[in-house]
């Protein structure tokens, strides 16, 4: 299934932020400029992509025509997600931050009753997959695993300011990337949707880099180029190769999980980066336990994903027939 593969692609790419974020946090940058510069450096960027694919009269017109919720599933999507994330980096290591957002692939996976599907002339609300459920849960209990190298080192307070706000975040994402898929429906494509939420939720990026100034002044150089590079692999590359990847899929809610779940690879890739770059130590048995969980929850994911698209195809050819 390619939107697995964009997916799992997406993954790697996504795995820069948190690895980028625990260490301008140990180095003393302020979460107020990491959330905020990530996506003043994306402006630029995808206004140059948006502009050269002669997309940008469309999008305009799409915000202008909705813009409430416009404003508040960009909020939901990216402010309270990625405002949620860095924070947490402030008072939890990569590895605890990246572990607790795969609770994302379940998350994704229970908001399915917040949306509608047309069946014949009516509308219907969608049901939750729970085969995908059971699927996804069981990749959860590797990420679990994972966690367990480290839970004896960190305190009560750690804890709780390190997960709380990523649990939040695991369910805002996914509900701000579904919402605005409904509402943009297929008038508009990944660069274009990506760029409107940007701009949507600028407003409230200023007021946080406004605060971050006052707080601890203005970011350190070292910051503003961590935070360049944040915005080109997690922004910009990462967010349109899943974006692309759900849009595919919209339409089927088993599937979709499927892509969601891609998420969990980021914890392979957190644990690469952390022990290449910040020296953290390598995987015990516990935690090599669990990504094997992972890594075969993701083959299952794939082979159901795979499976209904077969069925699928076979049913409809036979009633062409």
């Amino acid at each position: 299934m390619k939107e697995i593969t964009l997916g799992i692609l997406a993954s790697m790419f996504f795995a820069v932020t948190f690895i980028l974020n625990r260490s301008m946090e140990l180095s003393g940058g302020s979460w107020l400029w990491s959330s905020s510069l990530r996506f003043f450096f994306m402006v630029p960027l995808l206004f140059i992509i948006v502009l050269l694919r002669k997309n940008m009269k469309p999008l305009f017109k799409e915000m202008k025509r909705q813009p409430l919720p416009w404003l508040v599933w960009s909020f939901t999507g990216f402010v309270l997600f990625y405002g949620s994330i860095t924070f947490a980096a402030s008072y939890g290591p990569g590895w605890l931050v990246a572990g607790t957002w795969q609770i994302t692939i379940v998350a994704g996976i229970l908001l399915g009753p917040l949306f509608y599907e047309v069946i014949g002339t009516k509308k219907v609300r969608k049901k939750i997959p729970f085969r995908a459920l059971f699927i996804s849960s069981f990749i959860l209990i590797g990420v679990i695993l994972i966690q367990f190298q480290n839970s004896g080192n960190v305190s009560t307070n750690t804890l709780l300011l390190g997960v709380i706000p990523v649990i939040i975040a695991a369910f805002s994402y996914p509900l701000g990337n579904r919402k605005m898929m409904e509402v943009c429906g297929a008038r508009l494509d990944s660069f274009q949707r990506i760029f409107g939420m940007v701009l949507a939720t600028l407003p409230f990026w200023i007021v946080i880099a406004a605060i971050g100034y006052v707080q601890v002044g203005p970011p350190s150089t070292d910051q503003v180029v961590q935070s360049f590079i944040v915005a080109i692999c997690s922004g910009v590359i990462a967010t349109t190769l899943f974006f692309i990847a759900t849009n595919r899929v919209r339409d089927d809610h088993s599937k979709l999980a499927s892509v969601e779940a891609t998420q969990s690879v980021q914890v392979l890739f957190v644990i690469i980066g952390e022990v290449v770059l910040l020296s953290s130590p390598l995987p015990n048995l516990i935690a090599t336990c669990g990504l094997f969980i992972i890594i075969l929850g993701m083959i299952l994911h794939s082979y159901y994903s795979k499976k209904t698209e077969t069925i699928r195809g076979l049913s409809k050819l036979t009633k062409a027939n």
